[in-house]
């Protein structure tokens, strides 16, 4: 017999525990990483943690046991990964949580995640005053592209000056 998730009555914690007992884990990372984008519910995020780390997706279980202020040697472990695939990176770091430990009131270590991302150059902050994340499109070179449209306007100047003397040669000859 199967028990229906996602039913409502007891909650999003409840519903993703029922999803569990019934070997569903991607359902209750769905219907846990769906509640704590808008509701900070430490229940919620203390159990994604544990989803994530039993997934395997370390990185991703560090972010929210941090954003939840989770304990222990399991929760180190998935921080250290977390910081390890963000490179030490602030902005990546601050962005990679969930949207409702970004807001306010933050928790002090968010806090203080958030002021260090924000201790970055003025052009890694966004206009609201959030951290960005590097965009390796937005750099100041010359890309292909570039090259190639400025070499075909040089080829169709030099094809264009060609055909006038020509058309000039046949109307006038010497």
């Amino acid at each position: 017999m199967r028990v229906a998730v996602g039913s409502g009555e007891g909650g999003p914690v409840e519903d993703a525990r029922l999803a569990l007992d019934n070997g569903q884990a991607w359902r209750a990372r769905d219907i846990l990483v769906e509640h704590v984008e808008h509701e900070r519910d430490g229940d919620a995020m203390a159990l994604l943690g544990q989803v994530f780390n039993d997934m395997g997706d370390l990185p991703r279980a560090g972010a929210v046991w941090f954003a939840a202020g989770v304990k222990g040697p399991e929760v180190d472990r998935a921080v250290a990964a977390w910081r390890e695939q963000s490179q030490d990176d602030f902005a990546v770091m601050w962005r990679t949580l969930p949207a409702s430990a970004r807001h306010e009131p933050r928790a002090r270590r968010v806090e203080a995640l958030r002021e260090k991302a924000l201790a970055l150059e003025p052009s890694d902050v966004d206009d609201d005053g959030s951290p960005t994340t590097s965009d390796p499109d937005d750099d100041e070179g010359t890309d292909a592209a570039q090259v190639i449209a400025w070499v075909l306007a040089a080829a169709f100047v030099v094809l264009a000056v060609i055909g006038a003397v020509t058309v000039l040669d046949w109307l006038w000859p010497d």
